[in-house]
């Protein structure tokens, strides 16, 4: 497998991406909810057509996982594309200018090539399996940081918070109380890749999907960043749970999450 050319391909679908997003941004016309806080736009639906035809005319036995539309394939293939079109819809739909475009390349279930694209900075964030993490041609690495009071971090939250507040809110206080500060961005995609380069310390979240953290856990993965569930076990796309971190503190914060 040609994994250059697989991430070429990514980096292309993700600029066409880019075009259709930074197009709506401040013009949509149409917003609509799949859940009670979970937003869907129309820039959401063309970014991801425009993402798998660009690679399906590329690959066109390759099969697709993809965030408004499911799972597509001609045929079942060992090669899988995971995409999440607009990592952020909430962000985007207020014009706040932190999402992405989230593109991951899977052989036999084994994440080997991320690319992940925020439209409004031009940051592009990559990664092949086994090759190192980059923002654009720069190798990026985790940060040095040993002390979790030198440390900032990342969270977000689940769509449905009700069902286990009180959990979030404990492990949110306990991480509070230890950081230097807290940020909560509303893109895990962007969260995976800030730890990527060291901006963030660490990031953990709860009930996200794989199109959310494909791209970004390897670029993290790439850039020196541990990677575990909640309980220290090693993280796979449909756990329900993520921590990353530059890895000095990925023990004081699984004791913070542990509740």
């Amino acid at each position: 497998m040609d994994l250059e050319r697989i991430k070429d391909t990514g980096i292309k679908a993700a600029y066409k991406s880019a075009a259709i997003l930074n197009h709506y941004l401040g013009n949509l016309t149409s917003v609509r909810k799949k859940g009670p806080t979970d937003l869907v736009t129309e820039a959401d639906v063309e970014s991801e057509k425009a993402i798998i035809q660009t690679i399906r005319s590329r690959f066109p036995d390759h099969e697709f996982m993809a965030e408004e539309s499911g799972l597509s394939r001609t045929a079942p293939s060992p090669c899988q594309w995971i995409i999440d079109p607009l990592d952020g819809t909430t962000n985007f739909a207020h014009q706040i200018p932190l999402f992405c475009t989230s593109i991951a390349f899977a052989e036999n279930g084994e994440v080997l090539v991320g690319v992940v694209l925020n439209p409004v900075s031009g940051e592009l964030f990559t990664a092949i399996r086994g090759k190192g993490a980059f923002l654009k041609n720069t190798p990026i690495h985790v940060s040095r940081e040993k002390n979790i009071s030198g440390s900032l971090l990342a969270t977000g939250f689940p769509y449905d918070v009700a069902p286990g507040i009180d959990a979030t809110l404990g492990r949110l206080k306990n991480c509070l109380k230890a950081a230097q500060g807290l940020r909560r961005l509303g893109s895990a995609a962007l969260d995976l890749c800030f730890v990527a380069t060291g901006r963030f310390e660490g990031f953990w979240e709860e009930n996200l999907k794989p199109w959310d953290t494909a791209a970004g856990t390897l670029i993290a993965e790439e850039a020196g960043a541990r990677i575990t569930d909640f309980k220290g076990a090693p993280y796979t796309l449909d756990k329900k749970e993520i921590l990353a971190t530059n890895g000095h503190i990925h023990q004081r914060m699984l004791s913070f999450l542990e509740i």
